[in-house]
């Protein structure tokens, strides 16, 4: 199962190029409101989640967790308790964690960064306490990867795809989207 985490003011692109690319490449993937079922986003689109942060149970299925960034959006994952514990459940189970934008902020503020390369949106680098900030649009460090921002959510997204699936799927799959 993959949880990807919308909460108010989430930026639209981070959050649907990753849910449609992995649920293309036929993965189960479950959308979370953080404290209510529709979600707007930070340029005023609503979206219904599938589920509500209450009706979430990140187990023994959970294969990965998404936060995308946005403002206020990234805020208002972090103060969300739902959020923080699949960070935490993820963290101890060797889960992957994809963060965008501002939101891997997030996991500096929880040290999961020390020691690793990572990237965010441009002027959040001293949230990413201890990692090495990388200069590509996306980097995996481990089962953290860290993408810069909207610009790059559907090489965020097919990269979730490619660990989970493998790079012959990954590839196919940007081939069918003309992501050349």
């Amino acid at each position: 199962m993959i949880y990807v985490f919308l909460a108010e003011g989430f930026e639209e692109v981070e959050a649907l190029a990753p849910v449609d690319m992995l649920r293309r490449a036929g993965l189960k993937v479950v959308t979370v409101g953080v404290t209510k079922k529709i979600v707007t986003g930070s340029h005023g689109i609503p979206v219904t989640a599938d589920i509500t942060a209450d009706e979430l149970h990140v187990g023994a299925d959970t294969e990965m967790i998404v936060l995308p960034g946005g403002m206020p959006g990234t805020r208002n994952e972090e103060a969300s308790p739902a959020v923080q514990a699949a960070i935490d459940y993820c963290a101890a189970n060797d889960r992957y964690i994809g963060a965008i934008c501002a939101a891997p902020s997030i996991l500096g503020h929880k040290g999961l960064l020390k020691g690793k390369t990572a990237v965010c949106y441009t002027g959040f680098e001293q949230e990413l306490t201890g990692a090495a900030i990388g200069t590509d649009g996306v980097v995996m460090d481990g089962k953290i990867i860290t993408a810069r921002g909207a610009g790059v959510a559907v090489d965020f997204a097919l990269t979730l795809v490619g660990v989970l699936l493998g790079s012959e799927t990954r590839d196919k799959l940007r081939a069918s989207i003309l992501c050349d």
